[in-house]
């Protein structure tokens, strides 16, 4: 017998094929250690060795004169890793402290990773350095302070207040980017840490200030910080002024910093009708994005803003006003396409979500989504929840139109394997028959299909809800009593569910006086009375019985003495016990028995619209303020699944000031950023001299179909001899071939105009413009100014003349220069230069900039 020696392969060794003895494969290679991936160096989460603390404690102290930055770097990684495995490394606080004075940004932030791990069980280490973050804060590198920045506020350590507050206000007034929004997010920090030095610190003013940063993501921060802050009163305060300002700067958001921006609007009351619709128009182009978040923020902006602006009963409004209910109808069919878009081009858990909200809005405006009931049809892809959802939308599109479709659909899916899948399909598709909304014959059409369903023996559970349906359905329309009767008696026989069973015993009872063996049906259900373990049966049976008696007496007064007894005697449900008492005694002291017929019938008989259990109206109007909330998914109020200690209240700002131009703002940050704003109005100072259009009879909201154009601002006397067409089309390739048939040297250069601030953006000049006739052929926003390329054309001019018009906007110092080329028109010079003087005060009047 031999025995293997050490250098030959050991069965379930790390050796194999190709590889020496006693030597592991490479990583990546074939035969490797399980979970090991290629290129993936995993040996600094292996097990630590007894001692290995003090090696590193050693390679620590050569850190210094180690000139190889991967070899330092290798280090520090096998002291982070040995500290994620739970490992005590605090030993090596002094050394880590020595290592952080380098100029590698990967080792500085480890060692920095390593300080404010250790700050909460090692204080005294913590404070040890303080100095050396405080220092690292004003270093030249802005990455290094803020990284040192957000170290020196993640220590969370009381004592380190007095060292956090010069360098957190320090950061604020920094010229990078990535150190003022460090700063904001080390502000919350202190918040936390201790109140009354932040107030003390006065950071709530300066935060509000921040809001008016050149910088979006710092802006981000303000509103994040603000709103945690203040969250016991509802959030960060708002009003006119900063909320005109933050929609007017939306497009220079990330989308992270839509989704903070359009959170507040829910929260602002607009100051009147119109400036609700110009928000609307602002946040239009949001719903083109492909971030599901922001096209959801903006639904409920957009209907938030509707419930604000919307005309109410009892309001003494004008008669022409929109009503919620006009407004909230145009905002759920703009929103239609991008939210059926995004459902269809989702992931699974994306689209289960927005299925939520489309229920949600279905609901809310029911009849919008009719016409896309084929977005809902089940694919044999789609995961289990996501064909559920649809399937329970599926019901509430079904119209005249549509019903035929939507119920064979249905019709399908009611044999699938899944279990639950077929009984949702039965419930929806007799939903359609209970509301009636398939239109004439649907009722009859369902009601045949059901009846099919009770002869599929193999297929328990949808026999069973099959017959749960037929019965809801009778108990609404009793005139497809003869449709159903006749399967019935055989349908008993091999439905095994207690609810299935108790539905064919109760349409039994109703379906007597058309169905000869009903009473020796019953009666052998009776027999087997003490068999029967489920309460509802019971009841079923009772109720049954007596029904019957009524309509055959001779047949069923034998069998209605048996079950009154049983039912009497039975204690094993209280309900059953009392109605059994209660039958008897009505049928003992009635000498007509057409009286407890009366009595009993009418409790049986349903003349309500809808069951007492279908009447959701309070939740859905809870869901509806809660919209793009976790309450939706969950269907259910807040308070159910959030403490409510930690629910941030709603609170509709300003409160001053319903529909009224201007109000008073409490808040002394906010009132600051109004008046370093000068009162900013919607279009930021452009466009503001501009007269508002009369209000029309009708509201087109986001221009949702009607065809008459809006009434043109009136123009002032200065302009009143030059009219412009309001209607006008002009292709590039004509702009420009018109533009070169100008030599340069005949353009009118208009050079210098003052403006009082740069526009916020292309958009708001454009719609200012556009107010006056005057177009936009296209425009662009350089680091240094706006370019705008415009065209307008004189209304009874001889030969239609042009104006074709370069603008500049430069943003320091704000001023506008204008290069006009007049095509066409009056020969005569004299007259070309009035009416290019003439223009360009209406361009003037327009961005109001006289």
């Amino acid at each position: 017998m031999s025995y293997p020696t050490n250098n030959m392969p050991v069965p379930g060794g790390p050796s194999g094929p190709g590889v020496p003895g006693g030597m592991p494969p490479p990583p990546g290679a074939p035969g490797g250690f399980p979970g090991q991936q290629p290129g993936r160096d995993d040996s600094y989460f292996t097990e630590s060795r007894k001692g290995e603390v003090n090696e590193l404690r050693q390679l620590l102290r050569t850190f210094g004169t180690e000139r190889d930055k991967q070899k330092k770097r290798d280090i520090m990684k096998k002291v982070i890793a040995y500290m994620t495995l739970g490992i005590d490394v605090s030993r090596l606080f002094t050394e880590m402290m020595l290592a952080i004075e380098t100029r590698d940004l990967v080792i500085k932030k480890m060692v920095y990773l390593f300080l404010c791990n250790y700050a909460d069980t090692h204080p005294d280490l913590a404070q040890m350095c303080t100095n050396t973050l405080v220092k690292d804060c004003g270093n030249e590198d802005p990455m290094v302070r803020g990284l040192a920045l957000r170290s020196l506020c993640s220590l969370r350590l009381p004592q380190m207040i007095e060292y956090t507050s010069e360098p957190l206000r320090r950061s604020l007034q920094d010229g990078h980017a990535y150190v003022r929004k460090t700063g904001v997010m080390g502000i919350l920090k202190m918040y936390h840490l201790n109140k009354e030095e932040f107030d003390k610190a006065a950071f709530n003013d300066i935060l509000y200030e921040m809001l008016r940063d050149p910088d979006p993501s710092v802006v981000t921060n303000c509103i994040f910080v603000l709103n945690e802050i203040q969250a016991e009163v509802g959030g960060m305060a708002i009003n006119r002024a900063v909320m005109l300002h933050l929609l007017n700067r939306i497009h220079e958001f990330s989308e992270f910093g839509i989704l903070a921006v359009l959170d507040l609007i829910p929260r602002y009351i607009p100051a009147n009708d119109e400036e609700g619709f110009q928000i609307m128009n602002l946040l239009d182009p949001v719903l083109k994005t492909a971030n599901a978040g922001a096209v959801v923020a903006t639904i409920r902006a957009f209907l938030s803003i509707a419930t604000v602006i919307g005309k109410r009963p009892g309001d003494d409004r004008d008669e022409d006003s929109p009503s919620v209910d006009d407004l909230s109808q145009q905002v759920v069919e703009r929103i239609k396409a991008p939210l059926v878009t995004l459902i269809a081009s989702g992931s699974s858990e994306l689209s289960y979500v927005l299925l939520k909200y489309a229920d949600q809005l279905i609901d809310l405006c029911p009849g919008i989504f009719d016409d896309e009931y084929r977005q809902f049809y089940v694919k044999y892809s789609d995961p289990t929840h996501i064909k559920h959802s649809k399937i329970r939308i599926l019901a509430k599109l079904a119209n005249p139109n549509t019903a035929p479709d939507i119920v064979a659909e249905l019709g399908e899916l009611v044999t699938d394997a899944d279990e639950t899948l077929g009984r949702i399909a039965v419930r929806s598709m007799v939903n359609i028959a209970l509301n009636d909304s398939g239109g004439e014959g649907a009722v009859e059409s369902i009601s045949r299909r059901l009846v099919d369903m009770l002869d599929l023996q193999g297929i328990s559970h949808v026999t069973s809800e099959a017959a749960t349906a037929l019965a809801a359905l009778v108990r609404r329309n009793e005139s497809i009593k003869p449709l159903i009767s006749a399967p019935l008696p055989r349908a008993l026989k091999y439905i095994n569910e207690p609810a299935g069973k108790a539905s064919i015993i109760f349409l039994l009872g109703e379906c007597g006086a058309d169905i000869t063996e009903a009473p020796y049906v019953l009666e052998k259900v009776i027999d087997s009375y003490d068999n029967i373990s489920d309460a509802g049966v019971k009841t079923a049976l009772l109720a049954a019985t007596v029904n019957l008696f009524f309509s055959r007496p001779p047949e069923v007064q034998h069998m209605l003495g048996r079950v009154l007894k049983k039912a009497t005697e039975d204690m094993s449900s209280q309900d059953l016990h009392d109605r059994a008492l209660f039958y008897y005694r009505l049928l003992r002291s009635s000498p007509d028995p057409t009286v407890a017929k009366s009595i009993i019938s009418k409790s049986m008989a349903v003349t309500a619209s809808q069951f007492a259990e279908e009447d959701d109206s309070e939740l859905r109007a809870v869901l509806m303020d809660e919209f793009n909330t976790l309450c939706t998914v969950y269907r259910c109020k807040p308070e159910n699944f959030i403490d409510e200690e930690n629910i941030v209240p709603f609170v509709k700002l300003p409160t001053e000031h319903p529909l009224a131009a201007a109000a008073p703002v409490v808040d002394q940050g906010v009132n600051a950023i109004t008046d370093q704003m000068n009162g900013t109005s919607l279009t930021d100072g452009y466009g503001s001299a501009a007269p508002q259009p009369a209000p029309s009879a009708e509201v087109d909201l986001l221009g949702f179909g009607f065809d008459d154009p809006a009434p043109a601002p009136p123009a002032s006397n200065s302009i009143q001899s030059l009219s412009l067409k309001s209607s006008l089309s002009l292709s590039g390739e004509d702009y420009q071939s018109k533009w070169g048939s100008i030599p340069d040297s005949e353009a009118i250069v208009i050079s210098g105009l003052p403006m009082a601030s740069a526009p916020p953006s292309t958009d708001v000049v454009e719609g200012a413009l556009d107010a006056f006739s005057v177009f936009t052929m296209a425009s662009g926003e350089l680091p240094t100014e706006f370019k705008f390329f415009l065209y307008a054309q004189e209304e009874d001019s001889v030969g239609g003349c042009y104006f074709l018009v370069q603008a500049v906007a430069l943003k320091q110092p704000s001023s506008l220069n204008l290069t006009i080329k007049p095509v066409g028109g009056d020969a005569d010079p004299s007259k070309r230069k009035e009416k290019v003087d003439q223009l360009v005060e209406l361009i003037k009047t327009a961005l109001g900039l006289c």
